[in-house]
């Protein structure tokens, strides 16, 4: 029954193009080699590798300089100790009138004085600044660090310049170490994303950053099983480039270096349009498509894959439009009334109208990783 099982999971017709089986990947000629599936399980334990060395950065590396830069943890004021509020707020962080008049009776206490627990209570499980820089740091240092390393290998391949050539001899492609390092890292960054997403600071597109995780490892995984290895080293090349910009941009807004915030908001803004919605769809989604199509014809893992690149532009397009929700209130109407995917948690909106700002970073809590980095994306955060 495993033998069965295994076979469908791992059906020729499903993965590889016609007349290509895993017998002729399985014998490559002498001095190459091609993908398998087995080399990529190493993403998972070094993922928690991963995660274990962002810790150590932060502690290390992204404290000190936010200390530098006078970025201070912050001791948020306290809630009064109060079982019966507690207990309320442990399952809904704002409650509704009916409830406040409710525990009004309860506790013989005035509604404006719950409310201001409850505001009090939110603010307390709030991130500190110096928290969010410090994440914003590990995720900077990510994407430059890969999108250096990917440029530098893709800037001397064909495939990069003729994005024919990703299909020419498909699947008979040799496997690179500069190929195999790149996903290998991308992948166990990503597992470590989905994994610290549920501890990571809060955001109003959890869910959103969650598909872009999950669609981005699902992207990874099946590109390498089936040697896409020349088309997925470009989709995350290109992703990982306004990742930089967007966390550099947060770091710069921490620290209150507003202009330098609002000149890497205008560059992260144009380099996001360039790279998610015309270089990613006209040049490598279209090559995917139709120049593939052309070149080795359709099979299923490829409408598989092509799906899940289409997935990834929806996402960009969604992203696209609240970056450009920021950009127009703070041009045309002078100040931006809030970020609209903001760090802070949403059940304390309300004390963030008193703190509003003329320019873009003063409400810029953007994650894309991105990879992110979203807006990356972390993501996304990619």
């Amino acid at each position: 029954m495993t033998s069965s099982i295994s076979a469908w999971i791992w059906s020729e017709r499903f993965w590889l193009p016609e007349n290509v089986s895993w017998a002729d990947l399985a014998h490559p000629p002498p001095g190459v080699e091609y993908p398998r599936m087995g080399q990529i399980l190493y993403a998972l334990p070094l993922a928690v590798g991963v995660f274990l060395l962002r810790l150590l950065f932060e502690r290390l590396v992204a404290k000190p300089c936010a200390h530098i830069l006078q970025i201070q943890a912050g001791v948020p004021r306290r809630a009064q100790p109060n079982a019966v509020l507690e207990k309320l707020y442990q399952s809904k962080t704002c409650p509704d009138t009916r409830q406040l008049e409710g525990l009004s009776k309860q506790l013989d206490w005035d509604v404006r004085k719950i409310q201001r627990w409850f505001r009090i209570r939110r603010n307390q499980d709030r991130p500190s600044t110096q928290k969010k820089f410090c994440e914003s740091m590990w995720r900077f240092t990510f994407y430059l660090g890969i999108f250096i390393y990917a440029i530098r290998h893709l800037w001397v391949s064909p495939w990069m310049w003729d994005t024919r050539q990703c299909w020419h001899k498909y699947p008979f492609q040799p496997l690179s170490p500069g190929q195999y390092n790149h996903y290998l890292a991308e992948l166990a960054f990503y597992w470590s994303l989905m994994f610290s997403q549920f501890t990571d600071i809060k955001r109003k597109d959890f869910v959103v950053m969650l598909i872009h995780h999950l669609a981005t490892i699902i992207l990874i995984t099946f590109s390498y099983a089936n040697n896409m290895l020349r088309a997925g080293t470009l989709v995350m090349c290109v992703h990982d480039a306004s990742d930089i910009f967007l966390e550099a941009a947060k770091l710069a807004n921490y620290a209150k270096y507003q202009r330098l915030c609002d000149g890497l908001f205008v560059v992260f803004s144009i380099s996001f349009f360039l790279t998610r919605l015309v270089i990613f769809p006209f040049w490598i989604v279209y090559s995917v498509l139709f120049e593939s199509w052309e070149i080795v014809g359709p099979y299923q893992a490829w409408w598989l894959f092509n799906g899940l690149l289409l997935v990834l532009q929806t996402l960009h397009i969604i992203w696209f439009y609240l970056i450009t929700r920021i950009a127009i209130k703070a041009i045309f109407k002078g100040k931006v009334s809030k970020d609209d995917r903001s760090d802070i948690e949403s059940s304390s909106d309300e004390e963030n109208h008193s703190s509003l700002s003329k320019n873009p970073c003063q409400t810029l809590n953007l994650k894309g990783n991105s990879h992110t980095g979203n807006l990356n994306g972390e993501t996304h955060d990619h």
